[in-house]
This record gives C-alpha cells, structure tokens and sequence, in this order.
C-alpha cells in the first residue's frame, strides 16, 4: 500500500509546551484526510513538518514511501494560514511570480485562473478582492507545478456559506478530476 505521506511517532516540542505527542498519519494517494481539532491541538503544526518548515522533535515522515523529503515535497502544493499574496498585484501577476517558486508554467495560469473560478476578477488588484477570492487565489497557487497532494490549513476559515461552498466544490472537483490527494485541517467539524 502506497502512502501519500506517513508520519511515525512525530513530536514537536516548543518550550514549555509539548505540541505533538507521538503523532501517526498515514494518507493514501487520492484520500481526502481531515485533520479535526481545537486551535492549538497541533494541526498546523503537524502540516508545518510535513512541508519542511518545521524540524520534529522526534519521529519521522515519508512522503510517496520515500524518505528523501526534498525531492518528494516537489510533489505538493500547500496553503499554511493566510495566502501570503501581493496585493497590489492582480491574480495573473500574483500567480507568475509564485511560479518561478513552484516550478510552474507562465502558460497554464490562465487556466488556473478560470479554474478557481477567478476569471471574471483577474484584472483586479488583490486589494480588492474579498476573503473567499483570496483564498481562491491562495488554492491556485498551491496548484502551481500540478501537485499530486494539496496541503490545506485551514481552507475555510473566515469564509461566508458561500464561500465554504466554493472551495469545497473545488477540492471535490480536483480529487474527481485529477485525482489530487488533500490534507485539510479544521477546528470545525461541521464545515470539516
């Protein structure tokens, strides 16, 4: 059985505080798996490690059965808290320099553009967008270099109904489509 990422027994400890204790994941390719927990239970944390933007304390993590992490994190796309976005920038410009980055192409930022459902707005400086268009634009450029695992904290945090409807509608459609796998976090097991 091939796992999209696997952690053994991973522990984060900061000090004064022990924010994983003995953590096991195992994600299958085309899962979508929930990380479910009150803020401060270690989700973030957890998807921080699994990245690369934290060091464990203990413990170990697999990415594609491999435990050579650099060239496997090649393979994910992510969303950690906020999209840190230009915002005097419009979606195009945003999601070109975020490619040089990620390894993506000029030519299919159109195409993402129109997949987040973003066309309409893609003149627009980022200022103006709201909330759910931002977070709309974080996702494509968690796209960028068509990753196989998207790493989501978080997706829909702050979001209105419809917002939350929006990205839903879009991880459903990615893991339908393109058979990409999810790790999303939430405090929220409703909107989870």
């Amino acid at each position: 059985m091939e796992y999209v990422i696997e952690t053994r027994g991973l522990c984060k400890r900061f000090p004064g505080k022990l924010a994983l204790d003995h953590v096991d994941i195992h994600v299958e390719k085309g899962d979508i798996y929930g990380l479910i927990g009150r803020n401060g239970a270690g989700k973030t944390t957890s998807m921080k490690i699994m990245l690369g933007m934290l060091k464990p304390s203990e413990g170990e993590v697999y990415l594609f059965d491999d435990s050579n992490l650099t060239k496997q994190r090649k393979r994910i796309g992510s969303l950690i808290e906020a999209p840190g976005l230009y915002k005097n920038a419009t979606a195009y410009e945003n999601l070109k320099r975020f490619s040089y980055i990620s390894g993506g192409k000029e030519i299919d930022i159109p195409a993402l553009i129109d997949f987040v459902g973003l066309s309409e707005a893609k003149d627009r400086k980022v200022s103006a967008y709201s909330l759910g268009m931002k977070q709309r634009l974080g996702l494509a450029i968690a796209l960028l270099g068509d990753p196989e695992v998207l790493i989501l904290d978080e997706p829909i945090n702050g979001l209105d109904p419809a917002g939350i409807k929006e990205i839903r509608d879009l991880i459903i459609k990615l893991n339908k489509e393109k058979n990409v796998t999810f790790i999303i976090s939430s405090h929220l097991l409703d909107e989870l």
